[in-house]
């Protein structure tokens, strides 16, 4: 008993109170894009305007032409059957019965509820052959379509129950005819947004997969470009320990020892670089080319300068001596937010900082708006994943990075890469 009265109470809680009262429906943008289907109205002019706006301006001439439309059927019919109605009282019952109409884009429920009170109060029986208005049946069917898109299932359920109950209530004999409207909206709003929610789960759901393929593939494309840099160090490390040996006489015979398997062992970390080297090896076989790093700073600006970007460079501290990894990191980290402005801001002014101090690199890529009437250029070649490979790069020195819209209408981006990597606690 206990469990009927808590279904009971839930199903008034959660479906009638919230269909008549507490609910609400999903929001709906006035700058959202246009249906498919009514994309050809591009050519004529009327699809270049917010499709909201459009939609809710011909809702307003609807009401209008309604409300005409009804005051004068309202206006034959009691003439012809010699009931005298003032001109006010038909034009109050055209308002309240088509209304809805231009409330049901901005506010379906609201709308709907509006649409049932009018419906359900306003009694036309003697003056027409039906007991409802037309118009008013015409805009409560529309209301109830807009609900079944725009409102959880639970809130359709309700909206739906109260809308069966009104009609035989008002009016059994019409009754069965009058479920039979309200059923056709109901089906097929209910389905339009079943296959609207799972088209936007599934574009969820792609654009999820596509950010952690992005995530995968840099720091696939960061551990090949690390590669030359971690085996020329075991390299040296190699040779070093061979040659050591011959540098100095009378090596001890257990110091020979130690240096032959530290030659050894990095051999062999140098073999499984390349094991490794193999499995991240793009599907085309390109082997990995020679890394660039702040060296090649200037022919990084030279070419951002060639594709229209104004840049202003200011450098500070020694950038010559950086360890190869941070080198090319930076020097990556630079590359791709130069291509960002030039796709994203082309001919823009751009403010290059990079310094090294006290252990750290800094840098700031910061550029401006884009020049009118100049469309995006070419990327940078050898760029990664945007924001999303610059972090990664970051992240795999143990540094920061930020990007962020400027109140100027451009973008910046900074990072800051010990130079040193930071030990792990």
């Amino acid at each position: 008993m206990a469990g009927e009265n808590l279904t009971l109470r839930s199903v008034l809680r959660d479906v009638l109170l919230a269909a008549a009262v507490t609910g609400k429906a999903d929001p709906a943008p006035l700058n959202r894009p246009w249906p498919l289907l009514l994309r050809w109205t591009r050519y004529i002019g009327v699809g270049r305007l917010p499709y909201g706006v459009v939609t809710n301006l011909f809702g307003l001439a609807l009401t209008a032409g309604l409300v005409a439309g009804t005051v004068s059927l309202l206006t034959t019919e009691t003439a012809r059957r010699g009931i005298d109605v003032s001109d006010g009282t038909k034009l109050f019952i055209a308002v309240a019965v088509t209304a809805p109409l231009a409330l049901r884009d901005r506010h379906p429920l609201g709308a709907w509820r509006l649409s049932f009170v009018s419906m359900a109060l306003i009694d036309v029986d003697g003056w027409l052959t039906v007991p409802y208005v037309p118009a008013g049946t015409f805009a409560a069917i529309v209301c109830v379509y807009t609900v079944a898109v725009r409102c959880s299932r639970d809130i359709t359920l309700g909206v739906g129950i109260i809308s069966f109950a009104g009609v035989w209530l008002k009016d059994p004999e019409t009754g069965p005819g009058a479920s039979v409207l309200l059923l056709l909206p109901l089906a097929v709003g209910y389905a339009v947004r079943v296959r609207q929610t799972s088209r936007r789960e599934l574009a969820e759901q792609e654009r999820r997969h596509q950010d952690a393929e992005a995530v995968l593939t840099e720091r696939q494309r960061i551990a090949r470009e690390l590669h030359d840099v971690v085996a020329h160090h075991m390299s040296m490390i190699a040779i070093q320990a061979e040659a050591a040996p011959y540098k100095a006489e009378d090596v001890p015979d257990e110091t020979r020892r130690d240096l032959a398997e530290i030659r050894a062992t990095a051999l062999d970390a140098l073999t499984e670089l390349r094991r490794i080297l193999g499995v991240l090896r793009a599907e085309d076989g390109a082997e990995t080319a020679p890394q660039p790093s702040l060296e090649r700073l200037d022919e990084l600006v030279g070419n951002a300068r060639g594709a229209g970007l104004r840049v202003e460079t200011r450098l500070r501290g020694d950038l010559a001596g950086l360890p190869p990894g941070v080198g090319l990191t930076a020097y990556r980290i630079l590359q791709e937010a130069l291509s960002n402005a030039m796709r994203h801001a082309p001919g823009s002014r751009v403010e290059v900082e990079v310094s090294h101090e006290d252990g750290i690199v800094w840098l700031g890529v910061v550029n401006g708006p884009a020049r009118d009437g100049q469309a995006g250029g070419m990327p940078l070649p050898g760029g990664g994943h945007g924001l999303v490979g610059m972090r990664e790069r970051a992240a795999a020195l143990g540094g920061e990075l930020t990007a962020r819209p400027t109140p100027q209408g451009g973008f910046a981006v900074t990072a800051s890469l010990p130079v040193k990597t930071r030990d792990a606690t």
